[in-house]
């Protein structure tokens, strides 16, 4: 009698190992790694409800090697910090076992949070980090955006041709990898175009700064034409209101972190007729993207910015990856190794953001979006800038 019970939970420890993993994973865990709290919870939000929208979107399935895994999303937040982005990894990486990581999005976070899964070797795609630090010597690490290299001459010769101005302002946050890099970026091809004293004001702040006047008053009598000012939504009402305050009514040029649904709830009507440069343009979308935003819109009842779009685009890539994989063998470090090598391997991927096929380090070959903030305070499609 003993025996037989023996052998009954013997088959009983069996069965649940392979369902847990040791003959096979039954479950695919997707780590997302994104800003729910601190400075731009918006753009967690968008992350986190473009991420849900396409769990429902696919029936909570990846189907690979003909066999169905569930899908399971593991969402952690980061407080829009570094040091709390890198833990997050560690933890869904060592503790969640998670297969890969969506996320982090800025690149203040997506920087030191790469470095965590390329050392750990998980693969990782970042939905909005622009900044070449996140993928550079990190076989591991993607992103779905254009690079800062790129975005920095797309800015300068749009306002070159649009306005043909030759003295630029500039106003970052010299405390985050993002504004930072972008900003000298901008600073170099502006010089490029109209020589060395060409950026007659570069001013900076420190993440937290709620008062610019000292700086925007300083541009203002540098005798700057427009101001370049490539920060984060909650940033860009108090410099754009400021600026106006203080009389200044050249353009006030953004980049692809404007993109945010709160950026024109915050700014108003002092942002109507401003560029950027970004990723989408919802105004006037149609086919695959026009369907997210019809969806997402319902759902949320809100138009997805381009975190959103992105997080959704880095997420069918993960899926394509995984699936092109043909099998998940349980033996979480081999997996990763698949899909990362998976990944690495992806040619002309059709996103709702653009087409993207990824160079060897992990960074898409994409067209940039310059998009204006109409009258009625919706981002209006202006022009497409290709590499």
């Amino acid at each position: 009698m003993k025996r037989i019970k023996l052998v009954a939970l013997l088959l009983i420890a069996a069965f649940v190992l392979s369902a847990c993993g040791a003959g096979g994973a039954q479950t695919i865990k997707i780590g997302i790694n994104a800003p729910l709290t601190g400075d731009i919870p918006k753009v967690g939000e968008g992350t986190k409800f473009a991420a849900e929208l396409w769990l429902d979107e696919i029936g909570g399935v990846i189907t690979v090697g003909g066999k169905d895994y569930q899908v399971e999303l593991v969402v952690e937040d980061n407080e829009s910090k570094g040091e709390s982005a890198a833990a997050v990894n560690t933890k869904l990486i060592t503790q969640d076992e998670v297969l890969v990581i969506v996320g982090p999005q800025s690149s203040k976070q997506a920087v030191p949070a790469g470095a965590v899964a390329n050392d750990l070797e998980t693969p990782m795609i970042s939905p909005w980090s622009t900044n070449p630090n996140t993928t550079l010597d990190r076989p591991w690490v993607f992103r779905t955006p254009f690079l800062d290299p790129f975005q920095g001459p797309v800015v300068a010769n749009f306002v070159s041709e649009e306005f043909g101005f030759t003295k630029a302002g500039v106003l970052y946050d010299i405390a985050s990898d993002y504004p930072k890099g972008l900003a000298e970026f901008f600073k170099s091809a502006w010089e490029d175009l109209h020589g060395a004293d060409s950026v007659v004001a570069f001013e900076s702040f420190t993440t937290g700064d709620t008062d610019f006047s000292a700086q925007l008053t300083k541009i203002i009598d540098s005798g700057a034409e427009f101001i370049f000012a490539p920060q984060y939504y909650n940033e860009v009402a108090l410099i754009v209101q400021q600026a106006r305050e203080l009389g200044f009514d050249g353009p006030i040029v953004g980049s692809d972190s404007w993109g945010s649904a709160e950026t024109v709830n915050l700014c108003g009507e002092a942002c109507y007729g401003a560029f950027f440069s970004t990723h989408y343009a919802a105004e006037g979308a149609t086919g695959a993207t026009k369907e997210f935003i019809d969806k997402y819109n319902e759902r949320y009842g809100y138009v997805p910015d381009d975190v959103g779009a992105l997080t959704w685009d880095a997420l069918n890539i993960v899926k394509t990856a995984i699936e092109n994989c043909g099998q998940i063998t349980g033996d979480i470090k081999a997996d990763r190794k698949c899909v990362r090598d998976a990944m690495a391997q992806i040619k002309e991927f059709k996103g709702i953001t653009g087409d993207m096929t990824f160079n060897e380090q992990g960074d898409p070959i994409k067209c940039a979006v310059i998009v204006r903030i109409s009258e009625e305070g919706k981002f209006t499609f202006y022009k497409q800038v290709c590499p």
